[in-house]
């Protein structure tokens, strides 16, 4: 007599509903566990089996069961009823397709690389706010990468001294200054305090530059404290908050994505700590599946890497995240994306950053194009003349590719980007 069910949540003939969720995983089965075998397990422990065959059971459960329909060597598809999630709750779809399976002793390894949402579960939820187009008439920017950069380095300064360097971070002509990922409000650098000066410094930039200034200033904590630095940066005209999305957890953001919405906010998502699951390129959640759930519960945009920087992540990575986030449909990509309709959803950024300077620009420009926020910090910070010409050089940069012409051509007319080239040429940071 059998005393498991697993092989029941297995059919390679099944073909999903239209409002079915399909997940596509990475899987090693543990030894002596067959592959499917492992499959049905992960069909199995992320809907409505157990480890036993039960006593009774309503027929109507059978209509609940995850199918594990599409097996091909260590990738499995598994197709979920529509009926098994909560309307505009990510928080429990993660607890399905990305909970208890990855502590099942059946499988050595198990990775949830994406998931395609039907339009049925989609329609409960917003998404951004403003979407890339609004984002870019709220900042008056076209044709060009949005810029931004941290102070460097990225804890440490006081608030006037923060503000400071933001001042001449702007004055070269970028868009955004950014907090960074732990820094809060420390008692070196209180919240508010940063909040007045960052202000003061860009009211003062706006007035002299004639261009919309703006920042990413970084709200983490629990819920409450980050609602009342909301009400602070909205209080004092600013258009974004900073939140360190992971750490924080997809409940937060989701009451925060409301919450800022209200508040005229968007949301600029850190991914600190997502290396944590995501590095192992066998076990964890993908980067790409955090960024489609970002973009589900409603950033504006989120880190994706650069490629060519200090941090992990491929060309093909780099790329993948982007369309992710900035395409109405994602087209399927083998063993990393499926397709993915965002129906109603609006746009977000992908935002590159990590030991980037003005000799790196051309190649994030010939991965991304210009639909993207670009963070250039230590690598303006670094520049030979300071951060001012550090940003000036950035931006050169960017013009150059923009004229087809290479760092070297347009150097010579460029004396911010010539001093930059002299320190870094093209050097990749490791």
């Amino acid at each position: 007599m059998a005393i498991d069910w697993y092989k029941e949540f297995v059919d390679l003939k099944y073909e999903p509903a239209k409002d079915e969720l399909i997940c596509l995983y990475y899987f090693e089965p543990a030894a002596g566990v067959s592959g499917k075998e492992a499959a049905g397990r992960i069909a199995s422990e992320s809907s409505t089996g157990t480890w036993t065959t039960l006593h009774t059971m309503p027929p109507r459960m059978k209509a609940l069961q995850a199918t594990a329909f599409d097996i091909e060597g260590n990738v499995v598809k598994i197709a979920y009823p529509l009926d098994l999630w909560e309307e505009g709750n990510a928080v429990q779809l993660m607890s399905g397709i990305a909970g208890n399976i990855f502590g099942m002793k059946a499988v050595k390894n198990l990775r949830l690389i994406d998931a395609t949402l039907p339009q049925a579960y989609l329609k409960h939820f917003k998404g951004p706010h403003f979407g890339n187009e609004g984002i870019r008439k709220m900042m008056n920017v076209r044709g060009r990468p949005l810029t931004g950069a941290v102070p460097k380095p990225k804890i440490g300064f006081s608030a006037k001294e923060h503000a400071e360097v933001g001042y001449e971070t702007w004055m070269g002509g970028f868009d955004f200054v950014k907090d960074d990922e732990n820094l809060t409000s420390v008692s070196f650098n209180r919240f508010e305090d940063r909040v007045k000066y960052m202000t003061k410094f860009r009211d003062k930039a706006e007035q002299e530059t004639g261009e919309k200034k703006s920042a990413f200033l970084n709200i983490t904590a629990d819920v409450e404290t980050m609602k009342k630095r909301a009400d602070i940066l909205a209080a004092n005209n600013w258009t974004y908050a900073m939140i360190d999305v992971v750490v924080a957890g997809t409940a937060s953001v989701m009451t925060m994505r409301d919450y800022c919405s209200d508040l005229g906010l968007a949301i600029h998502a850190h991914r600190a700590m997502h290396a944590a699951f995501d590095r192992n390129k066998k076990h964890g959640v993908s980067m790409q599946f955090l960024a489609k759930l970002m973009r589900l519960v409603g950033v504006s945009q989120i880190h994706t890497g650069t490629a060519v920087g200090k941090l992990t992540g491929s060309r093909r990575e780099s790329i993948a995240l982007a369309n992710l986030l900035r395409e109405k449909t994602t087209a399927p990509l083998e063993g990393m994306l499926l397709e993915q309709d965002w129906g109603k959803i609006k746009t977000a950024f992908p935002v590159s950053s990590g030991g980037l300077h003005p000799g790196l620009v051309p190649d994030v420009m010939d991965i991304y194009g210009t639909e993207m926020i670009l963070l250039v910090s230590g690598g303006i910070h670094g520049h030979p003349k300071g951060t001012r010409a550090g940003a000036q050089a950035t931006m050169q940069a960017l013009e150059a590719w923009q004229e087809g012409v290479t760092l070297e051509e347009k150097a010579k007319t460029a004396v911010a980007l010539k001093e930059a080239l002299g320190k870094w040429g093209h050097y990749k940071p490791v």
